[in-house]
C-alpha cells in the first residue's frame, strides 16, 4: 500500500516569521510551522527571524534568514570575516558553554534514539582550553583566475570557495604558508584548475604544522606534473622556506575528475616527505595525507584516557583498528603495552613504522590492509583483550561488528567522530555495556563531535 503524502503547509518563496526552538545535529537552527519541520541555517535557539522558504521535502523544509528580528541571548560576535560564507565553522557566533551543551545533547539523543541506550543524567565532557587557532592541518580548495586565486574552504553545501586571508581555527603558521603560496601563484600567473572543464594546474593545498617541533609540511595538489621554471625556483628558495619553518614541499598529482582532494602520486620538490610532531616524549612522523588527530591538547587527553582504559589488558594483546599514522598504537606501545595496529593507507602505515623505529618501540606490530581482512585472523591467533576502533565517519562495517561479536574481546574502546554511526554500531554490539563515556571537544567552533566509549561485557556502570 502506497504511503499517503502529507500536505506541506509551505511552499518555496513563502516568507515566514519564525522562532528558532533548538539546534539540529547538523548545527542548523530548527523550528516547526503548523507541525512541519523547518531548518534555519545560522539560526540559534531564541532567535526570531523572518525568512524565505528555499527548499521543501515531505519531511522538512529549509529557510534562508532575511531579517533577524530578535537575537538569541547566547549569541556572540564571530571573529571570522567570512563566517557566514565559509563551511569550516558553525558556531563562532555561539557561546562556548552552549557549544558544549549542544554536543552533549547530540550524543545523548543519538545514543538513546538510534541505539536505544540509557545514559546517565550527566555526561562528562572535556572542554578545550584553546578554542581558536588549534587545528594542525588545513586542506584548502583553490578557484578563480591566475591573477586572483581564491583559497579557502567551501561554503556549506556548495563547491564555491569562501576566500579569506585569515582563519581563526587553524594554527597561524599554516595561514602564513598559505598566503605566501597565494602571492607566488599570483606573481607567476599559475593557472587554476576548473572543476567543470577539467583544465588548469593548481587544484588545492594541504598544509600540516607541528607546534612542538615548529615544522611545517606543504602539499600542492596539481592536475598535471609540470611547474613553470620561475615559479619552481621561487617556491624552493631556501631562505624563505626556513623563515616559514617549512621542512618539505610535496607535489601531489591528481589528474582524476573527482572531488577527492589527494591523488596517488607524490613528488618531493624540496626537503622531506614528512614532518615530525611530538606529544610529550613520543615522536610521530606524518606524511601529507595520513590521519592524525588535529587538536594537540585534546589528542593528548584522548590518548591518556585510552591508556587508562587499556591498563586492564596488562600483558595481553591490544588491537588498534583504523590506526592511521599509528597515534594510539604508538602511544600505548611506548607505555609498555603489546599492540597490533591495522591500517589500510600504505603511506600512513609507513609513517607508523618509521615512528616506531624513531621511538625505539619494538612491541608494536603493524598490519597493512583493511580491518575486515586482518581482524578475524588476529583475534583468532593472538587472543585479544582490548579491541580499539577509531573508524571514519561511516563507522564500522558489518564484517567488523560480526568479528567482534564472534570473538568477544573482554573490552572494546570505540572512538567516534559521528554520534549517529556510533549509536548504530553500539546497538549491534549485544552483550557489551557502556562502562565509561566521554565527549571530547576536539573541534571547537564546529558542530563536529568526538566521543570515546569504553565497552565491557556485562552490566553498564556509567
Amino acid at each position: 500500500m502506497a504511503k499517503l503524502k502529507l500536505k506541506i503547509p509551505v511552499k518555496r518563496g513563502d516568507r515566514l516569521e519564525l522562532e528558532v526552538e533548538t539546534l539540529a545535529s547538523s548545527g542548523d537552527g530548527l523550528c516547526h510551522y503548523k507541525g512541519y519541520t523547518l531548518f534555519i541555517p545560522n539560526g540559534l535557539p531564541g532567535d526570531r527571524v523572518q525568512g524565505n522558504v528555499i527548499k521543501t521535502t515531505q519531511r522538512f523544509g529549509v529557510v534562508d534568514i532575511f531579517e533577524q528580528i530578535q537575537l538569541s541571548k547566547n549569541r556572540v560576535d564571530p571573529p571570522c570575516p567570512v563566517f557566514l560564507k565559509c563551511g569550516g565553522c558553525k558556531f563562532q557566533d555561539l557561546h562556548y558553554e552552549n557549544q558544549l551543551e549542544f554536543k552533549i545533547q547530540v550524543v545523548r539523543d543519538s545514543l538513546s534514539r538510534i541505539g536505544g541506550i540509557e545514559l546517565p543524567e550527566k555526561i562528562e565532557v572535556l572542554a578545550s582550553d584553546r578554542q581558536y587557532h588549534y587545528r594542525n592541518k588545513g586542506s584548502f580548495a583553490i578557484q578563480g583566475k591566475a591573477s586572483d586565486p581564491k583559497i579557502g574552504f567551501y561554503s556549506e553545501g556548495s563547491h564555491k570557495v569562501a576566500d579569506s586571508p585569515v582563519c581563526d581555527i587553524l594554527l597561524k603558521p599554516i595561514i602564513k604558508a598559505k598566503e605566501w603560496l597565494r602571492q607566488l601563484l599570483k606573481k607567476n600567473q599559475i593557472s587554476i584548475y576548473h572543476e567543470k572543464y577539467h583544465r588548469g594546474l593548481i587544484r588545492g593545498l594541504v598544509i600540516r604544522h607541528s607546534e612542538s617541533t615548529k615544522e611545517t609540511l606543504v602539499g600542492i595538489i596539481t592536475n598535471g606534473d609540470r611547474f613553470p621554471r620561475n615559479f619552481l625556483s621561487e617556491l624552493t628558495e631556501k631562505k624563505k622556506l626556513k623563515e616559514l619553518g617549512i621542512v618539505g614541499l610535496i607535489q601531489n598529482i591528481n589528474p582524476r575528475p573527482t572531488n577527492v582532494i589527494l591523488g596517488k602520486e607524490n613528488k618531493i620538490l624540496w626537503g622531506k616527505e614528512r614532518l615530525t610532531d611530538k606529544l610529550e616524549d613520543v615522536s610521530f612522523h606524518l606524511s601529507l595525507g595520513s590521519f592524525f588527530q588535529i587538536h594537540p591538547e585534546q589528542t593528548l587527553y584522548l590518548y591518556k584516557l585510552i591508556q587508562t582504559w587499556s591498563d586492564a589488558a596488562k600483558e595481553k594483546i591490544i588491537v588498534d583498528a583504523y590506526s592511521g599514522a599509528g597515534g594510539i598504537a604508538l602511544w600505548l606501545a611506548a607505555k609498555g603495552k603489546r599492540v597490533i595496529a591495522i591500517e589500510q593507507l600504505p603511506a600512513a602505515m609507513e609513517d607508523a613504522r618509521l615512528s616506531a623505529k624513531t621511538n625505539g618501540i619494538n612491541q608494536c606490530q603493524f598490519l597493512a590492509g583493511n580491518v575486515e581482512e586482518h581482524a578475524p585472523r588476529v583475534i583468532l591467533e593472538e587472543g585479544v583483550h582490548t579491541f580499539i576502533v577509531d573508524p571514519p565517519r561511516k563507522g564500522c562495517s558489518d564484517e567488523v561488528i560480526k568479528t567482534l561479536m564472534e570473538s568477544q574481546p573482554e573490552q572494546i574502546i570505540y572512538v567516534s567522530c559521528n554520534p549517529a554511526t556510533l549509536a548504530r554500531d553500539l546497538e549491534k554490539l549485544e552483550g557489551y555495556s557502556i562502562k565509561d563515556l566521554r565527549v571530547i571537544d576536539m573541534f571547537p567552533q564546529t558542530h563536529h563531535i568526538e566521543t570515546a566509549v569504553l565497552l565491557q561485557q556485562g552490566a553498564a556502570t556509567v
